[in-house]
């Protein structure tokens, strides 16, 4: 019987609208990072979500650490 991944070990994907409120800009913002390429999506669906580690290594890169 396969093991179940530990909680800590699934990936956590946000949407448009919960980065859109996190970083406090309009969700057409963020779908314009996204068709720049500045940030990095994933489909599933129809629907985009971006992984938490995809949102830390964007906001690293816009504050220039």
């Amino acid at each position: 019987m396969p093991l179940k991944p530990h909680p800590s070990h699934i990936p956590r994907f946000y949407s448009v609208h919960e980065i859109a409120e996190q970083l406090d800009v309009s969700e057409r913002t963020i779908r314009r990072w996204v068709i720049a390429g500045e940030l990095i999506a994933h489909r599933f669906g129809r629907q985009l979500r971006v992984s938490a580690e995809d949102l830390r290594t964007f906001e690293k890169l816009r504050r220039g650490v």
